[in-house]
């Protein structure tokens, strides 16, 4: 039993075309329901898969015995894609499918046997890679699959661990599992087997982990401890453990560790409290956030919650973080909550609010009441947490680059979804209030190389263009400083030969990104938008970086004083800038357009 678990674990190749097709043995049993094995010696059974297909339910048999489930979107009418099952010996699939005997469109005809999945249905012992036009080529996406929020980071012996809510059988959402990947420089990205999948206590919702170097959890010295919501008919909160580094997780046997009445009742998020000397849990409950206390992190007690008043209550609290950074220019620090919501962002839907001020091992203080900030002012930044246990205090965050409003339905196929790029956060003060700081990590900057340099000119109501150079691709980064002394709205644009056009507006208080003419947009009708931030500063010249991947704009203003996160889903690569004042004149200094050096 425990090498099949670990078989099915070990999932994580691209699901695309078969190679040496097999042939798979289905037994049809009536009414909705059938066996599928596999003759030969095929490694995989590729399951033809429908986005919108109704669920179909299957059980994973061996020796008897019912290993795994999942739900999976087999075809109807059309195959989307194939996703692949790792096979054992002796393993059977029990697929059952929405069956209606009055409905000749039934997923599963037993009659005729002609249903779409049944018809397409297969075994391979190997698969060819395929790309994809919209796979980014330096943020991390998953090989196959859905992705949303980020799980249970930390580092540990130069290695950075990511986990991620995953669906391995599909590109939307379900099944709900830890994905994982590895990196040494955050650039870099290596996709490891599946770390967690569902079980008899429920799906495997967010959560963190820690290094328990003093072995609090009597699990073993600099054991990791992973937390996490078993996700059933109720949300309860869990904890594994792990003594190779991550690789494999033990889930613990008297799971849950943690209950409650409220209905919503998720996220964990683990840190150990210095001060107090006791591990602090805090979690996403309803619309605020609650705190609990542990010295060996599986008895926990509450202490307090946070949240009545304070902040967007438009939607559900999720994904909380609880960090101590450091005040810019000063010897303090102050703690940060951070608080996803869905809905209830700035441009609608999911987004990531935050709170700064004082936590002392039992209650969370903020500074000034009743005013919501947000990390990210662009559409699709969501999910932000932190990585624990990161080396010389730096505290790096990372986030889902979607949004829940038309997440499952981008233009993308294999896949769904990619995150952020890692930020390095501090903060900043700006008119009596400190704001996050959120600046791409410096493993990132370091790859950059000039292909375009130190451009400089002055800009009025004629246009003026600067060719982007094709050998970059759909991948580059634009660096420039802009002088808007004279003017009262500087603006530029990235352009195709399509026509495509994202628009950067920079006025004397806000930076805004237009994406309403990008490329694909008619997919939702939420994704067309303009996005603005605040600047905060007084500065006559503002910089900005900007990050332009196969499927998304970063743009990091003043070194990440402000910063906009959006999907573009453009139909050819943007090839060149377009410079235009309003009204009067500004100057561009400093204008580079960089090589991204993977």
């Amino acid at each position: 039993m425990k090498r099949i678990i670990f078989s099915l674990l070990a999932i994580f190749a691209v699901a695309l075309v078969a190679t040496a097709a097999g042939k798979c043995v289905m037994r049809l049993l009536g009414e909705g329901h059938s066996i599928v094995t596999v003759e030969g010696d095929n490694k995989y059974i590729l399951l033809p898969v429908q986005d919108n297909s109704p669920e179909s339910r299957i059980s994973v048999i061996n020796d008897n015995n019912i290993v795994y489930r999942m739900n999976v979107r087999l075809a109807k009418d059309k195959v989307d894609y194939f996703v692949p099952y790792s096979v054992n010996k002796g393993d059977a699939l029990h697929i059952h499918v929405p069956y209606d005997p009055n409905n000749t469109q039934s997923l599963h005809d037993t009659n005729s046997g002609d249903g779409i999945w049944m018809k397409h249905i297969t075994c391979s012992d190997s698969f060819t890679p395929q790309g994809e036009k919209y796979r980014p080529s330096y943020h991390f996406a998953p090989t196959y699959g859905w992705m949303n929020d980020p799980n249970g980071m930390f580092w540990k012996d130069g290695v950075y661990y990511l986990y991620y809510q995953y669906n391995p059988f599909g590109a939307v959402w379900g099944n709900m599992s830890w994905g994982h990947a590895t990196s040494t420089d955050l650039v870099h990205w290596k996709h490891e087997p599946v770390a967690m999948l569902g079980d008899g206590v429920g799906a495997i919702f967010s959560g963190s982990a820690v290094v328990d170097k003093e072995n609090c959890a009597g699990f073993g010295k600099d054991a990791i401890v992973a937390f996490y919501t078993s996700a059933d008919e109720r949300q309860t909160q869990s904890m594994a453990h792990s003594t190779d580094n991550g690789m494999s997780f033990v889930k613990y046997p008297a799971n849950p560790i943690l209950t409650s009445q409220a209905r919503d009742f998720r996220d964990p998020k683990v840190i150990w409290h210095a001060a107090s000397q006791k591990w602090i849990m805090c979690l996403a409950v309803g619309q605020e956030m609650q705190f609990f206390s542990s010295t060996n992190l599986k008895d926990w007690s509450y202490e307090s919650s946070f949240g009545a008043g304070e902040g967007c209550h438009g939607g559900v609290w999720e994904c909380p973080d609880l960090v101590n950074l450091p005040v810019e220019g000063t010897d303090e620090s102050k703690w940060v909550l951070f608080c996803n919501i869905n809905p209830g962002g700035p441009f609608g839907g999911s987004a990531t609010q935050y709170f700064v001020g004082d936590f002392d091992g039992s209650k969370f203080t903020i500074d000034t009441p009743g005013k919501t900030k947000w990390m990210d002012y662009g559409k699709d930044h969501y999910a932000a947490v932190t990585w624990s246990n990161v080396p010389d205090s730096r505290c790096i965050a990372i986030a889902w680059m979607s949004n829940w409003q038309y997440a499952g339905i981008v233009p993308t196929k294999y896949f769904r979804s990619a995150n952020s790029l890692p930020r390095e956060l501090s903060l900043y003060s700006f008119d009596g209030e400190l704001y996050i700081k959120s600046a791409p990590v410096k493993e990132i900057t370091d790859i950059l190389s000039p292909v375009v340099k130190n451009r400089r000119f002055s800009v009025s109501k004629a246009a003026k263009s600067v060719a982007i150079p094709a050998s970059l691709g759909s991948a580059f980064n634009i660096s420039l400083s802009i002088d808007r002394a004279s003017s009262e709205a500087a603006s530029f644009s990235l352009v195709n030969n399509d026509g495509d056009t994202v628009i950067f507006t920079l006025t004397a208080d806000s930076f805004a990104v237009d994406r309403t003419k990008s490329g694909k947009c008619d997919f939702s009708d939420e994704f067309a938008c303009v996005t603005s931030a605040p600047i905060n500063s007084t500065a006559k010249m503002v910089s900005l970086s900007i990050y332009v991947d196969n499927s998304s704009i970063e743009v990091f203003g003043d070194n990440g004083r402000f910063v906009l996160t959006n999907l573009v889903f453009p139909q050819s690569p943007f090839n060149k800038m377009v410079f235009a004042s309003q009204k009067g004149k500004f100057k561009v200094v400093n204008l580079s357009i960089n090589k991204i050096n993977l």
